[in-house]
């Protein structure tokens, strides 16, 4: 089968980009459940006339309906994406890519989305979805999952009904307050995941950032202490990768702490530690939430961060990371690694 494929894509190259296009145009419509045509071509990037053609031809083919809400998805297209799923993922090159990622960080594995998150909607949605199976795949009964903030990982929840069967899951916060929008938090995150897989869930109502007197403060508190007891007995963590000087700016750190996340070359943060390029701890803040080192004793870890932007934060990060991690990421995001990869080579 690999030999035929390779002989029609040097009989008829122009086949794969075509049928690319089209997955990620049925791909859309499904993850949008409802579109017009304009919206539909500023997501994919094609012009009003290039949509409309391609549209048409979907719908011909039966894979789509045009209806007065816009354009949705029939069974016969949903069954036409799973099926070439792997197929494309190959011909894209996506493939290769997730088996060179593992090999140079050591994770137990990375999976890549098409598009990228930043600037392609569907991208996010693809890598809350993709999240959502990893996490259905690995949890058991009454495991306990820590969850941090973020809009990459606030774009799981809307998936988890989908993909998760009901295990009895324990969602707890895995760090305080970060910023002033509270839909992002951890907490807000962790709850809404509890109630989208008919678990339960733990808060943690503390800023994310404090000073070292409140810190040595409320670490003594009985609820305190309780959550750090269950950051010990955590199955699984499902957490974002930041950008060091955006991390910095939401926390709204001091003019002295942010001149230290400069003054370090701190390039990525995450669970309150900035690293620099060589993947180096080289400045953390006081948080009350999961540490570091109490990472490596949990049994899995699904890391989710994407967009071209930030892959020298995910990089960052990566060089540090427990070799028990999923890595789940989009194609703009992994493009650039390998070629950071490449240029430290």
């Amino acid at each position: 089968m690999e030999e035929l494929l390779g002989a029609q894509q040097k009989m008829l190259p122009e086949m794969t980009s075509l049928l690319q296009k089209r997955y990620r145009i049925l791909m859309t419509i499904y993850l949008s459940s409802g579109i017009g045509r304009r919206a539909l071509g500023e997501l994919v990037h094609l012009t009003e006339r290039e949509t409309r053609r391609e549209s048409d031809i979907l719908r011909a083919q039966g894979l789509i309906n045009v209806l007065t809400g816009g354009m949705k998805i029939t069974q016969d297209g949903k069954n036409v994406l799973e099926t070439l799923k792997d197929l494309v993922h190959e011909w894209s090159g996506l493939t290769d890519m997730e088996r060179k990622l593992e090999k140079a960080f050591h994770l137990t594995r990375v999976i890549i989305v098409p598009g990228d998150s930043e600037s392609e909607s569907y991208a996010k949605s693809l890598l809350g979805s993709e999240a959502a199976k990893q996490l259905d795949s690995l949890s058991n009964e009454k495991d306990i999952i820590a969850v941090t903030g973020g809009s990459t990982i606030a774009s799981i929840t809307n998936h988890l009904s989908v993909h998760l069967k009901p295990k009895n899951l324990v969602f707890i916060a895995a760090r305080g307050g970060i910023g002033n929008n509270a839909e992002l938090q951890a907490n807000n995150i962790s709850s809404s995941f509890a109630t989208q897989a008919s678990g339960t869930s733990r808060t943690l109502y503390l800023p994310d950032h404090l000073s070292e007197a409140a810190y040595t403060a409320m670490i003594k508190e009985p609820i305190i202490k309780e959550m750090m007891d269950l950051y010990d007995k955590t199955n699984i963590v499902i957490h974002g990768i930041g950008d060091a000087k955006e991390m910095a700016r939401r926390r709204n750190s001091s003019d002295e702490e942010f001149n230290k996340v400069i003054e370090s070359k701190a390039v990525g943060e995450a669970f309150g530690y900035y690293f620099n390029e060589q993947g180096e701890a080289v400045h953390r803040i006081r948080t009350v939430g999961i540490q570091l080192k109490q990472l490596k004793h949990v049994t899995h870890l699904i890391a989710v961060a994407g967009g071209e932007s930030k892959a020298s934060a995910i990089l960052s990060y990566l060089k540090h990371a427990p070799k028990q991690t999923v890595f789940i990421t989009d194609e703009g995001a992994a493009t650039k690694l390998t070629q950071l990869l490449d240029s430290d080579n």
